[in-house]
């Protein structure tokens, strides 16, 4: 199988279909936040560097982005194939992580979850309630849409030029989108 890429607006459900996908279909999961959470914890050079970048309430550098993902992928023994969640987020991660892959003789297709605006904010509103996440207030949830629209958005175009692009929407019940996904990668 092919690696994964997950595109979708805040809310779309990347995280809960990427576990979903991975445990049914053996993926690996890349999961960009988590990742550098857990480097910032790890005590390594990178790691050090990565907790006083995010300590500090600075993005971390798409270099760095990359070389943690480039790491990911060497521990990869398994060779299983990865479902990349939350990169790339702009065209200059597109470029790097399509280099990085190339170089890795990775091929990957595209999965976009589509939604709503409307229905992200829904979707973030309830998740602020359940989790309580200190980030999920509207002034964020606002930026991080209209990053979405602004930054990743514009990829798809591109890997739908490419023929990489898988589009399903996000609007319905986990499971049939799970079942709509599947119809997708099983093609």
């Amino acid at each position: 199988m092919k690696d994964l890429i997950l595109i979708g607006i805040q809310g779309s459900g990347k995280g809960t279909q990427a576990k979903i996908i991975a445990e049914k279909y053996g993926y690996e999961i890349f999961e960009t936040g988590g990742a550098l959470r857990a480097i910032a914890a790890s005590g390594s050079e990178l790691g050090k560097r990565v907790k006083a970048i995010m300590n500090a309430g600075n993005l971390v550098s798409n270099e760095i982005v990359m070389e943690i993902v480039a790491d990911f992928i060497e521990q990869n023994t398994t060779d299983k194939p990865i479902i990349f969640d939350g990169i790339p987020r702009s065209e200059e991660q597109r470029i790097s992580l399509e280099a990085l892959l190339r170089e890795k003789n990775r091929d990957f297709e595209v999965l976009a979850i589509e939604l709503s605006e409307t229905e992200a904010f829904s979707r973030m509103f309830k998740r602020a309630e359940i989790e309580g996440r200190a980030d999920d207030n509207e002034t964020a949830m606002k930026k991080r849409i209209a990053n979405f629209y602004e930054f990743t958005e514009p990829l798809l175009t591109h890997w739908q030029k490419d023929g990489k692009l898988l589009q399903v929407c996000g609007e319905h019940p986990i499971d049939e989108v799970t079942k709509r996904i599947e119809k997708k990668i099983n093609r």
